[in-house]
């Protein structure tokens, strides 16, 4: 059969379906156009929030990933519009909030030339985000987007940056049958617990004259709600 060639910026669209993305929230400029004008074929399939700001975006897609438990998806360009999203990023690492945040990028040719609404979206976000890479051809989409849904869902979950030069968007591909992501070598979303470690938490308790246990999101996040009533109940102790 034969292989459709598209562009990058449908294939990330794809990638989104094949993900069962059917909101974005964002706010468009140049160096994401692209992929705007390509939504416009994707009406009815991906349903677009337009927001006013690009820090707008990013805090109703934390909302709406805290509402479904599904990874929220933001849409933004560079520079400025990427930088707005910073504080939303830092947010959603720290609340385990999973997001897929896609920001354009100035084309490969420009890179580092500090040209035009250029920023290091990747520095600027690896201290803040699980994962950020930087793609350099439309063939590399469909790969970073499997990864970003696999890596932002899973273990604790968190923020994953994809940032698409102009020209990765424009260029073209063959599509081949999308393959979600279910095992990356270095990815390890859940560790091996250290007995050790554990013995010594239990250890604290016992001897603690005035514990109290602070119970967040992460319960939920594990399902560990019936370990954590029964964990109080032993202990004795008061829940905040």
């Amino acid at each position: 059969m034969a292989k459709k060639i598209i562009t990058g910026s449908q294939a990330l669209l794809r990638s989104l379906v094949c993900e069962n993305v059917d909101l974005v929230f964002g706010y468009p400029g140049g160096s994401i156009m692209p992929v705007y004008d390509d939504l416009y074929d994707y009406r009815g399939k991906i349903n677009h929030i337009l927001t006013r700001h690009e820090q707008g975006a990013i805090h109703a897609a934390q909302g709406y990933a805290r509402a479904t438990g599904r990874p929220g998806v933001v849409i933004a360009t560079s520079g400025p519009g990427a930088t707005n999203l910073i504080t939303g990023i830092a947010d959603a690492k720290m609340d385990s909030t999973p997001l897929v945040v896609i920001t354009g990028q100035v084309t490969t040719a420009n890179l580092g030339s500090d040209t035009f609404q250029e920023t290091d979206m990747i520095d600027i976000t690896n201290p803040i985000s699980k994962w950020a890479i930087q793609v350099r051809s439309a063939e590399e989409i469909p790969w970073a987007v499997a990864r970003a849904f696999h890596i932002a869902s899973t273990g604790r979950p968190g923020p994953v940056i994809i940032d698409i030069p102009k020209d990765a968007q424009t260029g073209t591909m063959h599509w081949h049958e999308y393959e979600k992501c279910d095992f990356i070598r270095s990815y390890e979303p859940v560790p091996d617990l250290d007995d050790d470690k554990i013995q010594l938490a239990c250890e604290i308790l016992d001897t603690a004259e005035q514990p109290l246990m602070i119970i967040g999101q992460g319960v939920i996040l594990s399902h560990a709600e019936q370990e954590v009533l029964e964990l109080i109940e032993k202990a004795d102790m008061p829940v905040a």
